[in-house]
C-alpha cells in the first residue's frame, strides 16, 4: 500500500466515483499507520499496517468526498 499507488491509479483513470461512475480526479490527506497491540504476560502482538487517503471525485455537479483506509477497492483493473 502507497501513496504511489494511489497517484497512479487516479492518473490512469482506474479509480470510479461510486455515485457518478467517472474516474476520481484527486486525492489528498494520504497517511500510513501502523497499530501495535503487545500484551507481555500472554506475549499477544498485533499489528496493523493501513493507509488513509481522502478521495475527491472532483467531477462536475458531483460533490463526493470520502477520507478511507479501504482505497483499493476503489480501483478498477
Amino acid at each position: 500500500m502507497s501513496e504511489k499507488k494511489v497517484k497512479e491509479a487516479i492518473e490512469n483513470k482506474k479509480m470510479a466515483c461510486p455515485d457518478c461512475k467517472k474516474p476520481i480526479q484527486k486525492y489528498s490527506k494520504y497517511s500510513e499507520t501502523i497499530d501495535a497491540v503487545r500484551d507481555g504476560f500472554n506475549i499477544q502482538e498485533i499489528e496493523s499496517h493501513s493507509a488513509r487517503v481522502t478521495l475527491t471525485c472532483g467531477n462536475d455537479e458531483c460533490e463526493w468526498e470520502e477520507r478511507t483506509e479501504y482505497w483499493e477497492e476503489y480501483i478498477n483493473e
